[in-house]
């Protein structure tokens, strides 16, 4: 494309909104530079308020939302580079499809807002509902919400009331007020949100100073292997990576060993001698591992908790697949292309478990397994019994060294906040930790290392008001924030009229 064709393209107003989204992305762990993503929602807000009409709002939206994703999302290449003389011409399709899929969720929002007339608080609403859709339909990716530039912040409390989907939402209206302050050069609309963030940062900070419960009496122990993704099923290198795990499995005084996501390479019909193996080296603990189950023409990622002798003794098979990772949309259509499912041997893909199952861990109460990206989804950690803990193994070798594990344990950090659980991560590259029930890492292992922790589990806290009203306070705040923005515009027109 020739530079004055760029040029024309590339207008002051939509280089700002680009430029909005990529400040939105440095929000996104492993940078978490908050004030610089508020800085890039004010900035988005003000971009909207510019646009003279529904069209120009629409595509000012999708430019945030494209940058925002394609900054925060990067690490959606690295399963293509596993093996790049296969898959590495899909990248480009990968990575700028989905930033510019998830995009046209904002530019619905921002076109909503503006043909409707609502203000910049009705912006806030349609925004939020938009991250709910985008959480939900075709299965949902609710990967990289604005809400989680708040890690590490008293802010992050306010998922155990209003979960992520909420804290999003509140996060778009500050910066909605901002945009208004900003806009009509008032100190006194600036006063009231700096009054607002405060009232939400001591609400959160209340919480997250109150005392947790104290630790149980009984710990585990958590097993990194450390298997790079492009060697992990290369039959020259599986005995190295099982005998490195196996060797940190001795529980130090644990009561339950737990290994990562298809961390033992036979499929659960060929592993008998591994599993005994892993059993009696784990002793006198019992031992919780991943791998592969294979029942009649399906196939499915599961974790299995071991008995004394190595024997099932209760499994769990992942419900929540990842499409084009684990299974293949339109299958009929797709192979014909070549598209396969990544994370799956040979490609073909896996099956979907029942759903959610509680696992009787004996001394450590009952815990529920989330397996890699089941816990990105808040609703996959509704259960109609409370666990005691959450446990999540997972594979997050496919997602690079950089944001996409760090990222991933973000997410993983909300999900404690929000139940009020504290989750045991065992991952295979890292990052594996112990988190509290308030979000906070107790313990970890670094990424790209191999080793194990011994450490006690921490204490639950009370079921929060997330968990028991859902997402019934979300859909409250978007519908007042949709609401206030008509009836203000609705008495400045009256007011103009008069």
């Amino acid at each position: 494309m020739r530079l004055p064709n760029l040029r024309r393209l590339l207008t002051p107003p939509r280089a700002f909104a680009l430029g909005a989204g990529f400040l939105i992305a440095a929000g996104q762990a492993p940078l978490g530079f908050w004030p610089v993503a508020v800085a890039g929602l004010v900035m988005a807000a003000i971009a909207w308020r510019m646009a003279l009409t529904p069209g120009q709002a629409a595509l000012r939206g999708w430019l945030v939302g494209f940058s925002t994703f394609l900054i925060s999302l990067n690490w959606i290449v690295n399963p293509f580079l596993v093996e790049p003389m296969r898959d590495g011409w899909m990248i480009p399709f990968a990575l700028f499809f989905m930033a510019g899929g998830l995009a046209l969720f904002w530019a619905l929002a921002f076109f909503l807002a503006k043909i409707l007339k609502t203000g910049l608080p009705g912006l806030a609403g349609f925004w939020g509902a938009a991250e709910l859709a985008r959480g939900h339909i075709f299965t949902g990716f609710p990967w990289a919400m604005p809400g989680y530039i708040w890690l590490d912040t008293p802010l992050a409390q306010l998922a155990a009331f209003i979960g992520p989907y909420g804290l999003t939402a509140l996060s778009f209206a500050f910066a909605a007020l901002l945009a208004h302050a900003v806009l009509k050069r008032s100190l006194r609309i600036g006063a009231v949100a700096a009054v607002l963030f405060a009232a939400a940062f001591m609400v959160g900070w209340q919480r997250q100073s109150a005392p947790l419960p104290p630790d149980r009496d009984h710990a585990i122990r958590v097993v990194q292997p450390n298997a790079p993704q492009h060697l992990k099923w290369d039959p020259a290198y599986i005995a190295q990576f099982y005998r490195r795990a196996l060797s940190v499995t001795p529980p130090e005084g644990a009561d339950l060993v737990i290994w990562p996501e298809t961390s033992v390479a036979a499929p659960l019909y060929a592993a008998g001698p591994e599993l005994f193996e892993i059993a009696q080296t784990a002793a006198p603990a019992r031992a919780v591992v991943g791998l592969n189950r294979v029942d009649g023409m399906q196939g499915y990622n599961t974790a299995v908790l071991l008995d004394e002798q190595g024997r099932v003794a209760d499994l769990y098979d992942k419900h929540h697949l990842v499409p084009f990772g684990e299974y293949m949309p339109l299958p009929w259509l797709l192979e014909r292309i070549g598209l396969r499912a990544f994370t799956a041997q040979n490609g073909y893909g896996y099956s979907a478990g029942p759903g959610p199952h509680l696992m009787d861990m004996g001394a450590l109460g009952s815990a529920l397994p989330l397996i890699c990206y089941e816990a990105i989804f808040p609703r996959d950690l509704r259960t109609e019994t409370r666990p005691d803990w959450l446990l999540q193994m997972t594979n997050d070798a496919w997602f690079g060294t950089f944001s996409g594990p760090q990222q991933a344990l973000a997410q993983a950090r909300f999900r404690a906040i929000e139940t009020g659980l504290p989750m045991v991560r065992a991952a295979n590259t890292g990052i594996s930790a112990l988190i509290d029930a308030h979000g906070g890492l107790r313990a970890a292992i670094p990424l790209g290392t191999s080793g194990a922790f011994t450490a006690d589990l921490p204490g639950a806290l009370p079921e929060t008001v997330y968990v028991r009203l859902k997402e019934a306070p979300v859909w409250a705040l978007l519908t007042l924030l949709v609401l206030s923005g008509g009836i203000g515009t609705t008495l400045r027109r009256g007011r103009k009229t008069d």
